[in-house]
């Protein structure tokens, strides 16, 4: 009975590392989106994320949401730089997010200035 339970829990273990190893590592999709930088701040109270949101036209209904990983330093400094300006967002999109990385399931990986584009600021 006790080897039974031993090779139960060694079992449920496994496919619960499975699983965070899927949801962390594999991804759903790469691309780009660009559009007027609105929103990007610190947030949280236990763990703090990096969370974002950019305008890819005139209704609500184009909002791109987006989260940064906090070991990713020069994004997240390039995008504080580059508030109220039109970017490409270079990301990825997992199939789901843990709470402690961001609220959404799309993570930039590098940010570029749209020059093609003029912004109001």
């Amino acid at each position: 009975m006790i080897k039974f339970l031993i090779k139960s829990l060694i079992a449920i273990f496994l496919i619960v590392a499975a699983y965070f190893c899927f949801i962390y590592f594999v991804t759903y999709s790469e691309g780009v989106r660009a559009g007027e930088l609105v929103k990007f701040s610190n947030k949280g109270v236990v763990f703090k994320t990096w969370e974002g949101e950019i305008s890819q036209g005139v209704s609500e209904a184009q909002i791109f949401k987006f989260s940064v990983q906090g070991n990713e330093n020069q994004v997240i400094k390039d995008l504080n730089r580059l508030q109220g300006r039109f970017v490409k967002l270079h990301y990825f999109e997992r199939y789901a997010s843990f709470f402690w990385l961001g609220d959404t399931k799309y993570f930039i990986t590098n940010v570029e200035e749209d020059k093609d584009r003029k912004s109001n600021y």
